[in-house]
């Protein structure tokens, strides 16, 4: 399997660990894991902020640089979900750019619905208490989980994978499918609300007895991690695929 791996430009920038974590966790499954140097943003910032037309450089360039693999793979929800849900009207509307959509996935959503992953490749051990934050583009748009709208059994590919890792405790929140507020262009337009809503989504982490929240989208983490900091909160947060990757996971 010919497999390209898409990282998000925040997490380029900010959060180059997590982006490491991801190649090396898809590495550990044995596959050969390209990294296309002419990626750049996918264009979520622009449309987000209503200069649709802005977005249509970047969807363009993601499917000019994206052809000839058999899956992309992007530790992102929020990003997956731009390519996969909202490139109508950005790009061509053909056999070729429609299979690259397709092909495009969240990272977790890959391991479990591609790979099929039921052990992880490498041992791992993460003794601590854990709360899954499940970020809205990955659970409403991509189904990487269930919502309290959905009248359907409960699942959560997040919980699946970390279920794989030995000694850790994934603790209960009262609301699981809960928004932190960030929302891109949200967290700066409507400060105040996002506080409000990061601080609600840290509170119910707190109570369930969490020493980390784990996402699949480093850009709530982010967001939930400015305002751990900047209250001298004792949490930490981590992208699954720190977690996920193998036998030395830092705190």
């Amino acid at each position: 399997m010919k497999v390209a791996l898409f990282v998000p430009c925040y997490m380029d920038q900010l959060f180059p660990d997590a982006a490491m974590a991801s190649l090396e966790l898809l590495e550990s499954f044995g596959l050969m894991v390209d990294f296309p140097e002419a990626q750049t943003c996918c264009g979520q910032p622009m449309a987000n902020t209503g200069c649709v037309s802005d977005s249509i450089g970047c969807a363009k360039h993601y499917m000019n640089t994206f052809k000839g693999y058999d899956a992309v793979v992007c530790p992102s929800g929020s990003c997956t979900s731009m390519i996969r849900n909202h490139y109508d009207g950005l790009v061509d509307d053909d056999d070729e750019t429609n299979a690259i959509r397709d092909k495009t996935y969240e990272l977790c959503e890959f391991l479990v619905d591609v790979l099929m992953v039921e052990k992880l490749a490498r041992p791992t051990r993460f003794p601590y208490k854990v709360g899954i934050h499940q970020a809205c583009h990955g659970l409403r748009e991509l189904r990487l989980g269930k919502s309290s709208e959905q009248n359907i059994a409960h699942f959560s590919k997040l919980r699946q994978l970390l279920d794989m890792v030995d000694d850790i405790d994934v603790v209960d929140l009262q609301r699981p499918d809960e928004c932190c507020g960030f929302g891109g262009t949200f967290a700066v337009n409507e400060e105040a609300t996002s506080v409000l809503m990061g601080n609600d989504r840290i509170a119910d982490h707190e109570k369930a007895g969490a020493d980390f929240i784990i996402s699949a989208d480093m850009s709530c983490l982010m967001h939930m991690q400015g305002l751990i900091r900047r209250q001298d909160k004792p949490m930490q947060v981590k992208h699954i695929a720190e977690i996920l990757r193998g036998t030395e996971v830092s705190v």
